[in-house]
């Protein structure tokens, strides 16, 4: 049956920044598609996701992760193997931005931005990677965004951080695609989230924005629900490095 393809029952996901936006969106929808699911959160004590996915009738737990902390970004695959015994999909979605004109551009916000957007991604990504390589299977899925294509204005170290995580992508594919361990990413076009809030309140900005988006509006979270199920499932088990855009045709235009 092609929608067995989509079937996520006995899988383990882990997934970072899901508390809000299209985090949010994607844990719920890796349950709704059979999943178990870790939550890497900063805040453990924080258990509206948490809930929210067991009404599904999946297994949740929290894995404290704040991707500040290098120690608990190192320990964060180890626990959810720990937890559930290995781990099968894991999706880098957590990430920060700083707006700031690039001859004022602080190292501190350089770094803040390179560290959580890129350096946690190959992290994570490589600590799931040493059990996915050994099971013979796995998925990572990471957040690219239209400036890994783009460079963007006054955000010098967002797309610095995006491009890398594009590349980052292609080469963890390129390695571990005979490992049956196949490393995508998604790319988010322009979605009415919290870090989007200052664009959209720019009515000139917003404006020459939604006139470039063939789909004629901004996206929102639940546009990314089909998305990360397919590149979670066996449905695309043939695609490995490919940046998966989900702009409303922007790219296109």
């Amino acid at each position: 049956m092609t929608t067995n393809l989509f079937d996520l029952k006995g899988q383990v996901a882990a997934i970072s920044g899901a508390s809000r936006g299209i985090g949010y969106a994607m844990a719920v929808a890796l349950a709704e598609a059979g999943a178990d699911v870790a939550l890497l959160q900063r805040n453990p004590e924080k258990m509206d996701v948490k809930e929210e996915i067991e009404k599904r009738g999946v297994t949740c737990e929290i894995v404290p992760c704040d991707l500040e902390n290098k120690t608990q970004v190192k320990e964060a695959i180890p626990k959810v193997v720990s937890a559930f015994g290995k781990i099968d999909i894991l999706v880098n979605n957590a990430g920060i931005q700083r707006r700031s004109p690039s001859v004022d551009f602080s190292e501190e916000d350089w770094d803040d931005v390179i560290d959580i957007n890129l350096k946690t991604v190959w992290t994570l990504s490589q600590q799931a990677g040493k059990y996915m390589v050994e099971q013979q299977s796995g998925k990572i899925i990471n957040m690219g965004s239209l400036l890994s294509y783009q460079g963007g204005l006054n955000v010098p170290a967002y797309a610095a951080a995006k491009g890398g995580v594009a590349q980052v992508t292609k080469a963890l594919a390129n390695e571990w695609a005979k490992e049956n361990v196949n490393v995508n990413a998604i790319v988010p076009g322009y979605i009415a989230t919290d870090m989007n809030t200052a664009l959209i309140n720019d009515e000139t900005r917003s404006r020459q924005i939604l006139e470039r988006i063939p789909a004629d509006r901004w996206g929102s979270p639940e546009d990314f629900k089909g998305a990360v199920v397919f590149l979670a499932s066996t449905a695309s088990n043939y695609v490995n490095g490919h940046l998966l855009s989900v702009d409303g045709g922007w790219m296109g235009r």
